[in-house]
């Protein structure tokens, strides 16, 4: 186009201004002459525009693909969204991760920062109604430093009910487990930290767990648990306890001891008041609505990071204080995973081959403990225990088709 420009700008030169001779520099342009330079100019015009408008749109679909591959990490990581499809009718040919699998994804690897990570998850939709077959799931949070001993038993308390439940592993980096391919555990660790007892690291990882558990929208209750718990009950008593269930589990209270009020740094206030202070169980359980809440909840987070520690414990006090502070209605005020704290110190009691029978298994679930389910008193109130050794297997497993019913 540009040769085309400069060949007509030639012809006009040599019509026009170059003819040679004494008087001949310049003749008065007759009306056809005139007519012709207005159409030149007109073309020439209308050439460089042409020109401009393909340059920029060039440029522009550079800047948006180069916008489209920096950004869409975010929504749709490559490893998590795998699953892809294309517009079979033809009408487009454009082709995008499809809607199962952002709804539900397949995988669980990403390269999301935590703040990617927790701000994708908490896009929370506003339509009422799901566009797809919704079944609630339980989302089983596993906390771990490395292998999951009683990963067998879990299993057997799986088996049988894909599709009500998730399973997610925070483990050290870098590890792997070694489960077989057909175990619930395979392919379900999700991108973890290295993680300090006491420390901010832990609650740092509880909120890692949810957030990659609230990336898929099936998942209706959270519960978090550690390499040494087991379940109690089957999965049927589990799930309809969770699912059903009007409130969140999560232990919260203050009482005046060294252990509890006397962990308050009064530099929280005045965002956080002495009687506003709670402590209670790390091993929570949370409904879906919190579960978003506590992922997107940066300011206290960053007073407990500041100011709980050294031997605070935020994983102790951030979200039962967190929960109390906004969401005190929502929330059972009760654990769900019972631990023998008998003993003293600063562990609970743990549990070996030895300990384990019909009895105490009985002694767990009815123990005399009375409690609130949806406003009623109940002798159900723990679904899990801990503290227990890798010993306990064997027998744990010899219960399944017993009273455990698994």
């Amino acid at each position: 186009m540009w040769g085309d420009s400069k060949t007509m700008l030639k012809s006009r030169g040599g019509v026009g201004g170059g003819g040679g001779g004494d008087g001949g520099d310049y003749f008065p342009p007759t009306p056809r002459k005139d007519w012709s330079t207005g159409l030149l100019k007109l073309v020439t015009a209308m050439v460089i525009f042409m020109a401009g408008v393909v340059i920029g749109l060039s440029v522009s679909a550079n800047v948006s693909r180069y916008y489209y591959n920096s950004h869409t990490e975010l929504f749709f990581p490559a490893n998590t969204y795998s699953t892809s499809y294309c517009d079979r009718r033809g009408a487009s040919g454009d082709c995008g991760p499809g809607f199962k699998a952002f709804v539900h994804p397949p995988y669980l690897a990403h390269s999301m920062t935590d703040d990617e990570l927790f701000w994708r998850a908490t896009l929370v939709p506003t339509a009422e109604e799901f566009p797809f077959q919704r079944v609630p799931k339980v989302a089983f949070l596993f906390m771990t430093r490395g292998p999951i001993p009683f990963a067998p038993l879990w299993e057997k308390f799986f088996r049988g009910h894909q599709g009500l439940y998730s399973v997610y592993v925070h483990a050290i980096p870098d590890y792997k487990l070694n489960v077989s391919k057909a175990s619930p555990f395979y392919g379900r660790q999700i991108p973890s930290e290295e993680v300090s007892w006491g420390s901010i690291s832990l609650v740092d990882a509880e909120k890692r767990l949810l957030a990659n558990a609230l990336l898929d929208f099936s998942n209706e209750r959270f519960v978090l648990l550690s390499e040494s718990c087991i379940p109690v009950f089957n999965f049927p008593t589990v799930y309809e306890y969770l699912i059903n269930s009007e409130h969140s589990f999560v232990e919260s209270y203050n009482i005046d001891t060294p252990q509890s009020a006397g962990r308050y740094n009064r530099r929280m206030a005045p965002h956080i008041l002495p009687d506003q202070w709670r402590k209670g169980s790390e091993w929570f359980e949370l409904n879906r609505e919190l579960a978003v809440r506590v992922v997107a909840d940066y300011k206290y987070y960053s007073i407990f990071r500041k100011h709980c520690r050294p031997s605070c414990y935020p994983d102790e006090h951030y979200i039962p204080t967190y929960l109390h502070l906004f969401h005190g209605s929502l929330n059972a005020n009760r654990t769900i995973t019972w631990v023998d704290w008998s003993r003293g110190g600063p562990h609970p009691a743990r549990y070996g081959a030895a300990n384990i029978n019909v009895e105490f298994i009985q002694a767990i679930r009815n123990n005399g403990t009375q409690c609130l389910y949806n406003s009623k008193h109940t002798s159900v109130c723990y679904l899990f225990a801990r503290k227990f050794a890798p010993s306990a297997l064997g027998p744990l497993m010899n219960l399944t088709s017993t009273i455990l019913d698994f």
